[in-house]
């Protein structure tokens, strides 16, 4: 049954504390991964690297239940503070209802990823009330898409800081003023996980999406099946991020991203921001899935704030 009580915040981290990489679903390049935890390890931790490192089974970095394996060592290890996922991809899905949350419930740490990770963060969101990090993993890392900042706010909040972002103006912005608990993610995942033990509730809720390389109707699609399914009907307030590497048939669309997602939240009156960084690029802002935020949108741009 969904948790009824409120949110359960994992412990902030303190210099020494261990953790570890996992890849739950595709697979990364050993290389990849050592970019990854070098960094970590200049802030201060610990790393330990999963079994699903530098490995690779057909699409996944390992066959299900060795992924399964390898995120419930880590889950169920007291010695273990934070879970960083090394990417997404597809495949958390197949293993979700394999594992044993009970002593992640009982003693919970921080698992940070995005993405396909979506489903995790929303599993244990719903099912338990425990915040996770929707952040960057290894591509973040990476100096193609190094961005300070992002991994900067990952950093902060894992370290027990607040957070405040501002953006700019977008012509499509709807002004307003609100404060909520926080969810979302990847909206192909928030579209598939309807029905499911692991959909979020949105209802009073400051909800975030973004996805990438999804054909046009296909973004059209879900969102009227998250409209639909009465997901954004009674948000506190709606960031819309980056839909990057979007497809088009032959016979175009005829719509963007953020026009198709003006249309379905057309007849709400809650604040709405187009552009916020978060998504599959190198502005991605962290977010803490659970907590309460304040969102602010005026004709001059916005503001999202958290008290630590």
């Amino acid at each position: 049954m969904p948790v009824t009580q409120g949110l359960k915040r994992p412990p902030y981290l303190q210099p020494g504390d261990t953790v570890a990489i996992t890849c739950p679903a595709g697979a990364v390049d050993a290389a990849d991964i050592a970019v990854m935890a070098a960094a970590i390890e200049a802030r201060g931790f610990r790393v330990v690297l999963g079994n699903t490192i530098g490995t690779s089974y057909y699409k996944f970095s390992a066959p299900d239940a060795k992924r399964a394996a390898d995120l419930q060592q880590f889950l169920d290890d007291p010695n273990i503070k934070a879970i960083f996922f090394g990417r997404g991809g597809y495949g958390v899905v197949r293993i979700i209802d394999q594992l044993d949350f009970n002593r992640f419930n009982a003693f919970p740490k921080w698992l940070i990823g995005y993405s396909d990770i979506t489903c995790i963060l929303n599993h244990v969101q719903q099912q338990y009330g425990i915040a996770g990090l929707h952040a960057h993993m290894q591509g973040g890392y990476q100096v193609a898409d190094y961005h300070a900042l992002s991994t900067d706010s990952l950093f902060d909040v894992l370290c027990g800081h607040g957070q405040t972002y501002v953006g700019d103006a977008h012509p499509l912005n709807r002004f307003g003023e609100s404060a909520g608990e926080l969810c979302g993610g990847n909206l192909a995942l928030l579209s598939d996980l309807v029905g499911t033990p692991s959909e979020i509730d949105t209802d009073g809720k400051i909800l975030f999406i973004e996805d990438i390389a999804e054909y046009k109707y296909n973004i059209d699609r879900m969102l009227w099946q998250y409209q639909r399914a009465g997901k954004l009907a009674r948000l506190k307030g709606l960031l819309v991020g980056g839909f990057t590497d979007t497809q088009d048939n032959a016979v175009p669309f005829g719509m963007d991203e953020y026009q198709m997602v003006a249309e379905k939240v057309a007849t709400y009156n809650y604040p709405v921001v187009y552009g916020f960084p978060v998504g599959h690029q190198a502005e991605n802002y962290a977010l803490v899935c659970g907590a309460s935020y304040r969102l602010q949108v005026h004709e001059h741009g916005w503001c999202l704030s958290r008290q630590p």
